[in-house]
């Protein structure tokens, strides 16, 4: 896997300059994305994005459309294997509603409906797994849906050459004390309880999935403002977690002080922590850049406990399990 990783700038540059088209849209006042897992991960940074837009924007993670859906709803469905039964749930419903819809897979079912129902559908290449393939479909999903992004090309360019400059530092080849990336995945222990800020959300969550999937670790995340109102009571017994603290480099002020509050709340009561900040820029170069160092982190602290990364076993479980029929 981690050669793939080591390829994900080139990646990001081949699937931003291939000959997919810009789709068109009018009159859409709601958006809803649908994926599960690693195709989850897609929409959840899509999401911080649409963030910065005036459009209502709805993440489904799951079986069923809200309730809101209608003619001028946008439903992107993305399931980079093409058979995740809960997207193709979403999938049917969204065409029975007349929604708008925008398919992405890499074939399989999803590709089968679309082309029975005549539904705008967009194959994007897997490579090895959904995890490694994200970088792929985050690069097509942006020229695709380019006309609906807060984002110039600038951003996206951008974006790009941070990813080239960090793959410098943290590539599988470079193993010495300056990889960051190694540097964290050796902090690791026990159970993380990653603390997050609002816009960041994405990189969290892609960080949980990656360190469980890829190094078979249980994770916990956090708002930092959400967790100053519960979770911070749960510190006053001893625990076996261990903070990492995901910031921004321009949080808001009231959040830049909530950092500050639980560093020294954390350094009153001798519980060690790790900070982790974010590149500058706009907010994909952020959050790809953090997506990218920190899906190396799993890889590393994978190895290092002697765990193969790619397997899934337990998910093929579920999946073995499933009805998997369209209803």
């Amino acid at each position: 896997m981690h050669k793939i990783y080591d390829k994900w700038p080139e990646m990001a540059k081949n699937a931003y300059s291939s000959n997919s088209s810009l789709t068109l849209f009018s009159g859409i006042d709601h958006i809803v994305i649908a994926g599960m897992g690693g195709s989850g991960a897609i929409g959840d940074l899509f999401s911080s994005i649409l963030s910065k837009n005036d459009i209502h924007v709805t993440l489904v993670k799951g079986y069923l459309l809200p309730k809101t859906v209608n003619s001028k709803t946008l439903v992107i469905v993305i399931s980079i294997s093409g058979n995740t039964i809960e997207t193709l749930n979403v999938l049917k419903s969204a065409k029975v509603l007349n929604c708008n819809i925008v398919a992405f897979s890499s074939g399989g079912k999803m590709q089968e409906f679309c082309t029975k129902h005549n539904v705008e559908f967009h194959m994007i290449k897997k490579t090895h797994s959904p995890r490694t393939s994200f970088v792929t479909y985050v690069y097509s999903l942006l020229k695709i849906l380019k006309q609906l992004l807060p984002l110039t090309e600038n951003d996206i360019v951008e974006s790009i050459s941070v990813l080239e400059d960090t793959q410098k530092l943290i590539n599988s080849k470079n193993l010495s004390e300056t990889n960051t990336s190694i540097i964290l995945s050796q902090k690791i222990s026990d159970i993380p309880l990653i603390y997050y800020p609002h816009g960041l959300e994405a990189a969290a969550i892609r960080f949980k999935s990656s360190l469980q999937e890829n190094a078979k670790s249980h994770v916990i995340i956090e708002d930092i403002i959400e967790s100053c109102h519960n979770g911070i009571v749960a510190w006053e017994k001893p625990s076996l977690l261990h903070p990492i603290l995901i910031q921004g480099s321009d949080d808001y002020f009231k959040t830049k002080e909530r950092w500050q509050i639980l560093k020294k709340y954390f350094d009153e009561n001798n519980i060690k922590y790790f900070d982790i900040f974010s590149t500058n820029g706009n907010i994909l170069s952020k959050l790809i850049d953090l997506i990218y160092r920190l899906d190396y982190v799993t890889i590393y602290k994978a190895i290092s406990s002697e765990i193969d990364p790619s397997t899934i076993r337990s998910i093929d479980f579920v999946k073995n399990h499933l009805d998997s029929t369209l209803e």
